[in-house]
């Protein structure tokens, strides 16, 4: 791992959780995951005042398996060790079509894609090809290195943040976002630079709001939803964790996730410009 000892030799470097034991329950959140009919939490840190908002904090701090948030670290040892190139970096579709839960054939994934256009898309398939041209063992090394989560990737190198081996709480999320925004991972700048570019979803004049999401099933076959981010207004930061559960198979995990987190947004005062 001449990457490891290039930047933090001896070191291990590990994600701090941002500490729940002073945060501020907010239990006024619980309106917008019981009009969804779901469970769940809702975690923020105010970078200004180290100040933490939670909701739920019984699941704060348990883990869950990642899903489609990994891509973030997935894509961040991939751009470090030179498996992606840079963005632009296309990986040819194998010819197999891939299907959502209700039968509905995922269309953005059964075509070739470039980097950038697989991180918008959260294709599996193409993140599955770089862990496996990543490797078993960079991989555990980078994870080890992070601390991540329960950092068990003994699953096969292609599925183990889907299948609930490696798992992760919304509080551990946060902290990799706070380490991600401010450069503070063992990676260069300009590959933190690179996600934080691919994981903004909205850029307007009052406020910029990036975020990866995720969606996975726990061991029961409960649907497990994220979405993990930050907010920007007025120089400020502000990161967030959402986590979804449902015993729902037939539930619309896209619009459930990004309904709650902006139903809570909104409800703090943000998107207005006057943070």
């Amino acid at each position: 791992m001449k990457y490891l000892k290039h930047y933090f030799p001896f070191i291990l470097i590990c994600l701090v959780s941002c500490s729940v034991n002073k945060a501020k329950i907010d239990d006024s959140l619980e309106k917008y995951f019981k009009a969804k009919n779901v469970d769940g939490c809702f975690t923020m840190l105010n970078n200004a005042n180290g100040k933490i908002t939670v909701y739920n904090m019984k699941w704060d701090t348990v883990r869950f398996l990642p899903a489609s948030t990994f891509k973030i670290v997935n894509g961040l040892i991939g751009l470090e060790t030179g498996k992606v190139t840079d963005e632009n970096m296309v990986i040819k579709w194998d010819g197999k079509k891939h299907y959502l839960p209700d039968g509905s054939e995922i269309k953005d994934w059964n075509k070739d894609l470039s980097f950038k256009e697989a991180f918008k898309v959260s294709s599996v398939p193409y993140f599955q090809e770089i862990a496996r041209r990543i490797g078993a063992d960079t991989m555990k090394q980078w994870i080890d290195t992070l601390g991540y989560g329960n950092k068990d990737i003994s699953g096969p190198i292609d599925s183990f943040w889907l299948n609930n081996t490696l798992k992760i709480s919304p509080d551990e999320q946060l902290g990799l976002l706070k380490k991600l925004y401010f450069d503070q991972l063992p990676f260069r700048k300009s590959v933190q630079q690179q996600m934080r570019d691919i994981m903004m979803k909205e850029n307007t004049t009052a406020y910029k709001l990036s975020y990866k999401t995720g969606w996975g099933f726990d061991e029961s076959n409960h649907s497990i939803g994220w979405l993990c981010g930050w907010i920007e207004e007025n120089n400020h930061v502000y990161f967030f964790v959402t986590l979804v559960k449902s015993d729902d198979p037939k539930i619309d995990m896209k619009q459930v996730r990004i309904g709650i987190t902006k139903d809570i947004l909104k409800q703090f005062g943000f998107f207005e410009g006057k943070k």
